[in-house]
């Protein structure tokens, strides 16, 4: 069974795909065909996406489904109009909030993820340049780090870091255990002077085969008896010392993050 799902806005979509998508999770048997419109913010635009809504209800001989996040009340009544089942994020709520605060909402088309606390985008800039820079070991003075992930290679470290930088301003390096660090009886030093930073990703052996192989078909860096062996001496010597440890296997990047950040008491405001 397909449903088409679109995920529309007046500005990046963000907000639209990121709540859309969590609760299509809890809907299993449905092949959903997603579609982003973002930057939806003149009647022409918009009409234009009841067009491609009403072609997907065709389609389908099914009603899609419209995640709606247009704070623009014109446009959003000719979304409204169209074939498809509209979910509308702002305003199921906005109503709500505006009586519990007591003031008219001052609705801004891209207040979400504009730049209008330059403070914070600055951070979120130097943390991403940091997480670039401190990628897969490439730098091993850490001592400006919010946070050190150390995992296998592949196991979700890079990733990782770089959502914390740009969503919570993190800054936050990742160590790739290689097989010579692996062979030890102990992290390196100079990850053990700041063991309170550290936290471990691990992954399940035959996920990280099906990743390596995708970017090196055949070799043993991708056969499952290589990431077996890794994923068991990494997970072993991070439990020995002491370190957090979490499966990235079945976890969005979102998950990963927060359970990071709780587990470490990274307090951030996301902006």
């Amino acid at each position: 069974m397909q449903r088409t799902v679109f995920f529309i806005s007046d500005g990046t979509a963000i907000t639209a795909e990121t709540l859309g998508h969590t609760l299509l999770t809890q809907f299993n048997g449905i092949d959903f065909r997603q579609v982003r419109l973002p930057f939806v913010d003149s009647r022409v635009k918009a009409e234009k996406a009841v067009t491609e809504i009403n072609r997907a209800a065709d389609q389908d001989q099914a009603q899609p489904i419209v995640f709606n996040s247009i704070i623009d009340p014109e446009l959003g009544r000719i979304i409204g109009n169209s074939r498809g089942h509209l979910v509308d994020l702002f305003g199921a709520f906005i109503g709500s909030l505006e009586q519990a605060l007591g003031v008219k909402s001052s609705p801004t088309v891209g207040q979400a993820h504009g730049l209008g606390d330059i403070e914070a985008y600055e951070t979120r800039m130097e943390a991403t340049n940091y997480a670039m820079n401190h990628d897969d070991g490439m730098n091993i003075r850490l001592g400006d780090a919010d946070l050190i992930l150390v995992g296998v290679s592949r196991s979700g470290k890079t990733p990782t870091c770089l959502y914390m930088a740009l969503h919570f301003g993190v800054k936050a390096a990742n160590y790739p255990l290689t097989d010579d660090d692996l062979e030890q009886s102990r992290l390196p030093v100079f990850l053990r002077q700041h063991r309170q930073k550290l936290f471990g990703l691990t992954i399940e052996p035959e996920r990280l085969a099906q990743i390596r192989e995708t970017r090196k078909p055949g070799s043993r860096y991708a056969s499952i008896r290589q990431c077996k062996r890794e994923v068991e001496s990494a997970e072993s010597l991070i439990r020995m010392e002491g370190v957090s440890i979490l499966s990235t296997t079945h976890s969005s990047i979102e998950e990963i993050a927060s359970r990071i950040m709780l587990k470490l008491g990274l307090d951030r405001e996301m902006h």
